[in-house]
Formats: C-alpha cells, sequence, structure tokens
C-alpha cells in the first residue's frame, strides 16, 4: 500500500466520523448528551454484566480521571448507576438505569439512520466490516 492511499483511507475513515458527528449533534443536545457521554452509554452494554470502570476506560480508550468525570456526568443525569462489583468489593461497576437504556437506545437507532454508512447496500456492509475487522486486529509479534 503506498503512502497516498494509507493517507486517503485515514482521510476518509475521520470525514466519516465527522459527518457522523455532526449529524447526530441535534440528537445528543436533545437528550443532554456530549459526545464523550453518548460514547460511553453506547459502550455499556444492557446484554452483558455491567463492566467496571476499569475495563469501561479500555473500551473508551480513555484514563480513571476522565472516566470519572463522564461517569459524573451520566449519574447526575440518571442514566447510570455506579455500584460495588460483587466479585471484587475495591472496584465498581457502571449499569444503565432504565432511563439510560431508553436513551442508550435513542441514540444508537439515531446514529444508525445519519451515518453515511446507512447508504450502503448489505454486501458492502458485509465488505467493511471485514476489512475494518481486519484493521483493527493486534498487531503480530511483540508490541
Amino acid at each position: 500500500m503506498t503512502r497516498s492511499t494509507l493517507e486517503a483511507a485515514v482521510a476518509a475513515n475521520h470525514e466519516l466520523f465527522l459527518q457522523t458527528s455532526d449529524r447526530v449533534e441535534t440528537v445528543l443536545a436533545e437528550h443532554g448528551l456530549t459526545q464523550a457521554t453518548a460514547h460511553a452509554l453506547w459502550a455499556i452494554d444492557p446484554t452483558e454484566a455491567p463492566p467496571s470502570m476499569k475495563q469501561l476506560a479500555g473500551r473508551l480508550y480513555c484514563n480513571a480521571p476522565n472516566l470519572s468525570f463522564v461517569m459524573n456526568q451520566l449519574t447526575g443525569r440518571g442514566l447510570v448507576e455506579r455500584s460495588a462489583d460483587p466479585a471484587d468489593r475495591r472496584s465498581r461497576v457502571v449499569a444503565l438505569t432504565e432511563n439510560g437504556r431508553r436513551v442508550r437506545s435513542a441514540i444508537i437507532e439515531a446514529t444508525l439512520a445519519l451515518s453515511p454508512f446507512a447508504r450502503l447496500s448489505a454486501e458492502d456492509l458485509r465488505e467493511l466490516v471485514n476489512l475494518l475487522g481486519k484493521a483493527l486486529e493486534p498487531p503480530e509479534g511483540p508490541a
């Protein structure tokens, strides 16, 4: 792959992110969310066990103080609850409230509908998911 091809791919990824962010801004504002708080809600899957704060920070690629700030905002809005981890009382887990589940669902539905990806065919989306999965695979060998 040439540098110009890689640069074009990175630029296209960035443009898609910016377009999607711009398109969902109104929906986020309706729910009193920022990009950071919306990403945090999305990262808490209600079909899974509540993640620890450490797990959630890893999912969001952020540090503990930043995550605490975001969680304080979501807790204050009644969208998440923090509690002691039953498996390790020193650790905290984060769970969605009923309202948090509702808002999370609304944000995901709006993002999917407004994403530039929504214009792609099912076959194109499968190919895209496959390619993105390859790009996200951890590199082989020592880091």
